[in-house]
């Protein structure tokens, strides 16, 4: 699909549908880099028609535009959406009662009752009463051009007003490559600075490193490998839970093409619960040793690195794993 026919975006969605029944949603690319070397996270849903028949509608909308230079004016009505936030399709999940809806972005790829990727989110925000937990790749609350980069408030200022306006816990992990831009390092700062002075204000963020070890090796090391990434984009509450394929970044929702998934559950106890699921990997991550606290001037520290035994790659891949990453 020529996606700079319409916004000079690109296609970033990344679901598969498998015999009308099936479905897969998440972070991962049919990509030996993005299946071998990165961590992803995805959901799949056996013999699950219904859903099947709404991002089907999805992926007809990605066909019908591709010898198409614009938009139509008006959708087919066999495109627009079959559940949405107002309409939620009811299921069971791993025996525990949900109800779950697809999403879209950009907000010019939306027909008739399908929810944009940011209404689904705030959803989601709006929804939790206790916590919400986001693990991304990238988070930077920035709209670029090629002239100029201006302030994009959507979803940062979506943050601000669950920590201030609502006293939720707010913990966001982020990962830390060799791409992040140093202007995230000021928006966490101007996060944390709002929580100060106000009581029941808890944010905290940290930073999913998998490549600290290759920091110290040399240039000539670094251009043969791959780096290792925590490429989940996913966020859950105490009741609900959003996976996409975006990171939190502004120029994604506004000009990329993707997916999002919003599932709630009123029980999320059991431990087949997808929430108690998602719930348990992102605490995994962010008490693992790969989750630090990280100040952008900070040098590593190579010698002490050194110093530890080196596991071997099968034990260092089934810690960084811990589960499957690609299923949850």
């Amino acid at each position: 699909m020529n996606m700079t026919a319409y916004n000079k975006g690109r296609l970033q969605s990344s679901f598969w549908i498998v015999d009308k029944q099936h479905v897969y949603i998440g972070s991962a690319s049919l990509d030996w880099r993005s299946l071998g070397q990165m961590k992803e996270l995805g959901v799949i849903f056996y013999n699950c028609s219904c859903l099947v028949l709404d991002l089907q509608r999805i992926f007809a909308l990605y066909s019908s535009l591709k010898f198409k230079s614009r938009v139509p004016q008006t959708w087919s009505k066999r495109l627009y959406g079959v559940y949405d936030n107002e309409k939620k399709l009811q299921l069971q999940l791993n025996e525990t009662k949900s109800q779950a809806f697809v999403s879209n972005s950009p907000k010019l790829f939306c027909p008739k009752n399908r929810s944009f990727d940011i209404d689904a989110i705030y959803s989601v925000i709006d929804d939790a009463k206790q916590y919400v937990y986001i693990a991304v790749m990238d988070y930077l609350p920035i709209s670029s051009t090629s002239t100029k980069r201006t302030y994009w408030p959507d979803l940062d200022g979506k943050i601000r007003e669950a920590l201030v306006l609502r006293n939720v816990k707010v913990r966001l992990l982020i990962s830390f490559w060799k791409e992040t831009d140093p202007l995230t390092f000021n928006f966490i700062s101007s996060l944390k600075a709002i929580c100060t002075e106000i009581a029941n204000c808890s944010l905290k963020v940290k930073f999913f490193d998998l490549e600290r070890e290759n920091a110290c090796t040399t240039k000539e090391q670094k251009n043969h490998t791959f780096p290792r990434l925590n490429r989940n984009k996913y966020m859950v509450t105490d009741g609900a839970a959003y996976i996409g394929n975006f990171d939190w970044v502004g120029n994604d929702f506004t000009q990329n093409a993707g997916t999002g998934l919003v599932i709630n559950q009123a029980d999320v106890r059991n431990n087949t619960s997808i929430i108690k699921q998602l719930k348990d990997v992102f605490e995994r991550d962010w008490y693992s040793p790969y989750a630090r606290s990280l100040q952008p001037t900070k040098q590593p520290n190579c010698s002490s690195l050194f110093k530890l035994k080196r596991p071997s790659n099968k034990t260092a891949t089934n810690n960084a794993s811990g589960k499957d990453p690609t299923s949850v």
